[in-house]
Order: structure tokens, then C-alpha cells, then sequence
């Protein structure tokens, strides 16, 4: 063990709480997906869903394991390749969706012979948050015209968010809401941003107009997302989400110190209670308490990725490691926001904590990279240590040796004295 940990590299805190989180969700899944366990085998007995879990965390953990070893500059272009890719995948998504649990999944899709369902959006915004992070440090020496940017850096990332929007409104708007904050911390001019900010909202508000004066052309998630946002934004009380309801009756069941665990009423009705509501269990189960210790790591895990991206030597490193650790935290707020009707039901999980292996997994790639960046600095410092050892051992050598020459030369001089009697007399 001692071993292994060892074999770990980069900021050793950030681990400390991917592990907390990791470990944690064992607990809430396990209690949620009781309900899951019912409904499809009659038994409740969620014990196969645990070991599920448990599986995908453990690969998640191979995947950050084995991407924080590779240097982290390999990135720079592998995002310029994986883009085209990645577009491709988006296209075959939003053409091939299959059914998931009934609901449309437009989102997914299924990795052939394997039989795993997985969420192409995902792995978008990490390569597109990648791609960005490349075109502003590249882009640091030289004035940024934006005409020159329009083509190179807007271009690819409205190409994919156009391909994300029409089945997922939610990852649409948070990619590109993190953007945003990486072009700003990226000192992309602020009128260039306003510009990009207005297009956007006059694409979307053309894209909204279409799909309600077209219903049939859009036939994936683009009236459930804009219901929605009405019923958000609504006052009736019977236009309530369902889902809302029973996450805010979890929410107030569990007051302080919550119902225990395992003893949740709500995982019976509320759908999704395992992946995307599974905050408001937690809440119901271990209380204001835990809800507020849940919220406390994230908060931490995002001081930590402000004190890695300050401590990286180069600007693609403090931009990498903003691009990829800042939206962790932002889903993760999303997430507990939706439970207490904060913000509209977005389908976003709980990161490291939801139960869903293609989000831990794609959670734990951008965690990986985060950590190659840390790990980076890490050897520099060792380096650097490992060179004044080194330094301070050549100068006591040095030291030593003019010792022992001080000594040879006043022993020299005693045995002339010795020898030559008269010196002795001519020096008194």
C-alpha cells in the first residue's frame, strides 16, 4: 500500500479528495439504487448495483491513474486531433441515440461488443476546454485579432456546441459558460467576449424559434428542455417538476443530522435518486450536516485547483488546469442547486458521487490531466532540490579539501622549522 501510494505523483491533497468523495459515494448509491433494485427484480436488494458501482470507480481510478503519468503538454496536441473526432461521435449521437431507462438518449451512445452506454458531451468539453486552453497559450506573444480567432478558436467551439445544444441544453450552456471564464482568465480581449456573448444569444434564441415553429425537426430533447425552463419559471403551483417536489420533501425530511443512512423514504419515489437527485438523498439521510461537508470538499477540491493552477510554471498549465478543474466544481454546484430548486432540472450528476460510469470516468480523465499538470511541477521542484543537494555536496568536498590543505601546508611548515634550527632563531 505504502508503496502505491507512493507511486502517486502530483499535488497529493487533490487525491486525498478525489478519495473522500470517491469513498463517500458508496454509501448514498448504495442506498438509492434500492429503488432500481425493486422495480427490476422485485427483490430490493441493491447489492449488485453496489459491486457495479464499485467497478466503474475502480476502472475511473486506473483511467486518472494512468493519464496522470502522461506529460501533460502531450495534450496540447491531442486536443487538436480529437476534435475532428469527437464531432463525429456528436454527430453519430444526436443519429443514433438509443433508449435508456425511457428516457430519450439522444446523449449516449453504445460502445459496440462491450454493451457500455456512454456520454459523448463528456468527452467534448474536455478536449474542448483543452483546445482552448492551446489557442490562448499560443496565441499569449501575439496581438489577438478577431478574425483570427473567430476562425481559429469560435469557430470550432460553436461547431461543438451546435452538435451538443438540440439533445442537451444543460452541458450546451455550461461548456460554454466555461469558455467564457477560460477566455477571460486567458485575457482575450473583454469587447471580442461581448461580442461572442451576444451571437450566442441571438443563435440560441433563433435555434428556440425554429424548434417551436418546427417541432418535428427537432425530435430529440429540445421540447423537454424549454418545458423545462417555462415550469422554472412559472408561479403556478401544479406546474411544479415531479421530480423537484420530491427532492424538496427529501430535503426538508432529513433537517439536521438526517434519517441515517440507508433509511431514505424519498430514493422510493424520486426518479433518478442514485445519479442526477442523489444530492437531495443525501441530504435526507445524513442531514444539513451532510449536505454541508459534501458542498465543503468541492469548495476545498476548487481551492486546491486555484493553488495548482497559481503554482504552474507555464500558461497552458494554469489555463488547463482552470479549464478542466473549474467545471468539475460548477456541475457539482448545478447539481445541489437543481435539488433545491435553485435552477431548473438539467440532468447534470453530482461528480465522483452519482452513480454512471461514463461520467466518472470522463471526471477522472480531466482529473488526471489536472494532476499530470501538478505532477509536472512536482519534478521541477525535485529537480531543483535534487540540484542543491548536489550543489551543497560539491562544496563541503571543496571545503574539506581546503582543510586538508590548510592542515598539509602547516604541517610542511612545521617540519622546515624542525629542520632548520636557525629560522627559528631568525624569527625571534
Amino acid at each position: 500500500m505504502k508503496e502505491l501510494v507512493n507511486s502517486l505523483k502530483g499535488d497529493k491533497v487533490i487525491w486525498a479528495f478525489v478519495a473522500l468523495l470517491a469513498l463517500f459515494s458508496f454509501m448514498p448509491v448504495f442506498s438509492a439504487s434500492s429503488n432500481l433494485a425493486y422495480m427490476r427484480h422485485g427483490s430490493g436488494n441493491a447489492f449488485t448495483y453496489l459491486l457495479k458501482h464499485a467497478a466503474q470507480v475502480l476502472v475511473g481510478f486506473f483511467i486518472l491513474y494512468k493519464v496522470h503519468k502522461v506529460p501533460y503538454h502531450y495534450f496540447r496536441t491531442i486536443s487538436k486531433i480529437l476534435l475532428p473526432v469527437v464531432w463525429i461521435l456528436l454527430i453519430y449521437t444526436l443519429l443514433k441515440g438509443t433508449i435508456i431507462e425511457g428516457a430519450n438518449a439522444s446523449r449516449w451512445i453504445q460502445i459496440p461488443f462491450i454493451g457500455i452506454t456512454f456520454q459523448t458531451s463528456t468527452l467534448a468539453s474536455i478536449v474542448l476546454y483543452v483546445f482552448v486552453a492551446r489557442y490562448l497559450s499560443k496565441k499569449r506573444e501575439t496581438p489577438i485579432t478577431f478574425q483570427n480567432s473567430l476562425w481559429e478558436l469560435w469557430t470550432p467551439v460553436f461547431i461543438t456546441l451546435i452538435f451538443i445544444l438540440p439533445a442537451n441544453f444543460s452541458t450546451a450552456a455550461l461548456i460554454f459558460s466555461m469558455v467564457l471564464m477560460l477566455v477571460f482568465i486567458g485575457k482575450y480581449p473583454l469587447k471580442y467576449i461581448g461580442i461572442i456573448v451576444g451571437a450566442g444569444i441571438i443563435g440560441l434564441t433563433f435555434f428556440i424559434l425554429v424548434a417551436k415553429a418546427f417541432p418535428d425537426a427537432f425530435p430529440n430533447r429540445v421540447d423537454t428542455w424549454i418545458a423545462r425552463i417555462d415550469n422554472f419559471t412559472s408561479d403556478k403551483p401544479d406546474e411544479d417538476d415531479y421530480q423537484i417536489e420530491k427532492a424538496k420533501i427529501a430535503i426538508a425530511s432529513g433537517g439536521v443530522y438526517g434519517l441515517g443512512p440507508g433509511k431514505s423514504v424519498q430514493k422510493n419515489f424520486l426518479p433518478q435518486s442514485s445519479s442526477d437527485f442523489i444530492y437531495a438523498i443525501i441530504v435526507e439521510e445524513y442531514g444539513m450536516f451532510g449536505g454541508l461537508c459534501v458542498l465543503g470538499l468541492y469548495l476545498l477540491l476548487l481551492f486546491r485547483f486555484v493553488v495548482a493552477a497559481h503554482k504552474a510554471n507555464s500558461l497552458f498549465g494554469k489555463l488547463v488546469v482552470v479549464g478542466l478543474g473549474f467545471p468539475i466544481i460548477f456541475q457539482a454546484m448545478t447539481n445541489m442547486a437543481v435539488a433545491v430548486e435553485l435552477l431548473p432540472v438539467t440532468g447534470q450528476t453530482l461528480p465522483l458521487i452519482s452513480s454512471g460510469g461514463s461520467s466518472i470516468w470522463m471526471t477522472c480523465i480531466a482529473l488526471g490531466i489536472i494532476l499530470s499538470v501538478t505532477k509536472k511541477e512536482e519534478e521541477i521542484a525535485e529537480e531543483q532540490a535534487e540540484k542543491q543537494k548536489r550543489e551543497d555536496a560539491l562544496q563541503k568536498l571543496i571545503d574539506k579539501q581546503l582543510q586538508e590543505d590548510e592542515a598539509a601546508e602547516l604541517e610542511d611548515f612545521s617540519i622546515v622549522d624542525k629542520a632548520n634550527p636557525m629560522s627559528a632563531v631568525l624569527n625571534k
